[in-house]
């Protein structure tokens, strides 16, 4: 039994640097070979779901894209489920962009799911308008008339020349709007300007600390569901049947946090251990 307690109070000594390997392992190694723990939709994320399930083959969705770089590990995973169910109905998706890096985020989310797994033709199932400039100016454009902010698309195309644009004048033309979201101009800005005034239904992504700001319009019913940070995709690819990096994701900080309370559990033995022998002698 001492030698017992000589290992754990030598262990709750441990270099630190070995402590930061163990985290890093920890985190690093389920993004690469997912452990597929189970997950548990909220009834946020099942409404984004069911609102997507009414739409039916050849119906018109307006997918916008607002965030950037540094909060693309929780948008983008959400984006991608997102694209990946509304081409599994044959849903045509037309992109929008109210931020400048917004129009990366978009090539890369078409090129992993429009180009590489679903096969779509550009132009016939979707269409990246791009990125204008003029935040909640350009919403009320597209309300009014889409031919006033957009006269070609991303690769130069004359919207009129594009076969998917016949018909699409306005944003009551579509019929469902979905903003993924990392700030201004975003999500509010389309319900102030767009789904609200129009009447069309829209859902929202958004980053984990944004929630709390949207969650009232959520409420009130003016948004339909919301996906809430890398737990709100990692529900999502659930609910769709195709893990990613969202549920890889989930799965390393689940396991990274159960590690760190393991250590802490483990420290606070020792210590005490330590503390009862010092008293002791």
């Amino acid at each position: 039994m001492e030698k017992f307690l000589d290992f754990i109070v030598r262990a709750g000594s441990l270099d630190r640097r070995y402590i930061f390997l163990v985290i890093a392992l920890v985190v690093i190694l389920p993004l690469f070979f997912p452990i597929g723990l189970p997950i548990r939709p909220t009834n946020s994320s099942q409404d984004v779901y069911n609102a997507v399930e009414k739409l039916k083959a050849g119906d018109k969705a307006l997918v916008s894209f607002e965030y950037g770089p540094s909060t693309k590990p929780e948008i983008q995973p959400m984006a991608v489920a997102l694209m990946r169910h509304l081409m599994e109905k044959d849903v045509k998706i037309y992109i929008t962009c109210l931020w400048p890096d917004g129009q990366f985020m978009a090539m890369e989310a078409i090129q992993q799911v429009a180009v590489r797994q679903y096969n779509k033709v550009y132009g016939e199932d979707y269409v990246l308008l791009g990125y204008r400039p003029g935040a909640e100016a350009v919403i009320k454009g597209l309300v009014s008339n889409f031919r006033k902010v957009f006269t070609v698309d991303a690769r130069g195309n004359f919207l009129d020349d594009i076969p998917m644009m016949e018909g699409v004048n306005q944003v009551a033309d579509f019929d469902y709007l979905f903003s993924a979201s990392a700030g201004y101009p975003g999500t509010v800005e389309w319900v102030q300007y767009a789904a609200d005034p129009v009447g069309i239904t829209m859902s929202t992504g958004t980053t984990s600390i944004q929630v709390n700001e949207v969650m009232p319009y959520v409420q009130s019913g003016q948004i339909v569901g919301i996906l809430g940070g890398m737990p709100g995709a990692a529900e999502y690819e659930s609910l769709i049947g195709q893990p990613g990096i969202g549920t890889s994701g989930m799965d390393a900080q689940s396991v990274a946090h159960l590690v760190i309370v393991g250590f802490i559990i483990f420290g606070n033995i020792s210590f005490f251990i330590e503390r009862r022998r010092s008293k002791k002698y």
